[in-house]
This record gives structure tokens, C-alpha cells and sequence, in this order.
């Protein structure tokens, strides 16, 4: 059995591309085209599914259009729609850091090097130039962090780990 831990996002499907089953879908790194994935996994009904690439054809730098076996008309193409792509974690290694959409850090904790642990990214704002962790406290309570280059310390990509220097006064306000 596949688990969230196993896994890691790519990207995800837009809408089916004609008739046939293919699909057109978004990307934040090629690493299954440089790496030869042999298949993408969906979350379908809370499980991860594998499912095999039969082919695909990039459109631009960031989509492609994409056939997977068995799928092989509109209605069940269709039924992916806004599913996320994700591929096991050993390509994880492969992806350039740069690549890495900032999406792929929900679920991961931040610890600041004084106050110890803040919380987990429960989401993330791109919504300004200043990209901001929202991070859900023990206490239920939202917090917005920025994710900062200038902040952060280390990435445990492992234990899922953001490791934070975060500046005096910034949690208060």
C-alpha cells in the first residue's frame, strides 16, 4: 500500500484532451520524462493509485499531454480531472531544488531553532510576491510565516522538517 509519506506531488491534470482519454495536465518538474517514470499515482478515494503511463507529449515548458493505460475515452478521463500527480519519493532526489513547487511543503513541520516547534503547513499563500506558510498551531490557531530564503536553516525533506531562524517579534504580530 501506497502512503502520503511515500509519495510527492508534479503537478496535476487539467481536463481531458479530446475524445480518446488523453489528458492535458500542469507540471512543476520533468523529472518523470528525465527520469523514465514508468507511472504517475493519484489519490483516488482517500488510496494511492499507480497507474501506467502509455504515453505523453509536452505542450510548453510546464504542460504536457498525457494517455494512461486503460483510460481510453473522455468519460473516464474525465473523472481525473484536478487529481494531483505525485511519483514515489526516490525521484525526489533526481528533482533540482529550483523545480519544487511550493505546494510540496504541506505537511511539513516548522521549528524554530528557539521557540522549538511552531506548527504544521497546513497551506501556502502565493497570492502576493511574498510567499507566506500558513501554519496551524497546537492550539488550532492559524499562523502566517513567510518562506523566506533569508528564515530558513535546513530542509529534513525526510522527517518533513522545516528548520526556521525566525526573526524576534514575527510570531507576535
Amino acid at each position: 500500500m501506497i502512503h502520503k509519506e511515500d509519495v510527492f506531488p508534479i503537478g496535476k491534470i487539467n481536463k481531458p484532451h479530446g475524445i480518446n482519454g488523453e489528458m492535458s495536465f500542469s507540471f512543476t518538474t520533468d523529472v518523470f520524462d528525465s527520469e523514465d517514470a514508468p507511472f504517475f499515482i493519484f489519490e483516488i478515494d482517500g488510496i494511492f493509485v499507480p497507474f501506467f503511463i502509455e504515453s505523453y507529449r509536452f505542450k510548453t515548458d510546464s504542460t504536457a499531454l498525457l494517455m494512461l493505460e486503460d483510460i481510453d475515452n473522455e468519460e473516464k478521463a474525465r473523472e481525473f480531472n484536478g487529481l494531483t500527480i505525485y511519483l514515489p519519493v526516490s525521484f525526489q532526489d533526481k528533482v533540482k531544488e529550483e523545480e519544487i513547487g511550493m505546494s510540496y511543503f504541506i505537511g511539513f513541520i516548522l521549528k524554530d531553532e528557539i521557540l522549538c516547534e511552531i506548527g504544521r503547513v497546513c497551506a501556502i499563500d502565493e497570492s502576493t510576491k511574498n510567499v507566506l506558510f500558513i501554519v496551524e498551531n497546537a492550539a488550532a490557531e492559524e499562523i502566517l510565516i513567510p518562506a523566506s530564503d533569508d528564515f530558513i536553516l535546513d530542509i529534513d525533506h525526510e522527517e518533513k522538517i522545516i528548520s526556521l531562524r525566525i526573526p524576534e517579534g514575527l510570531l507576535d504580530i
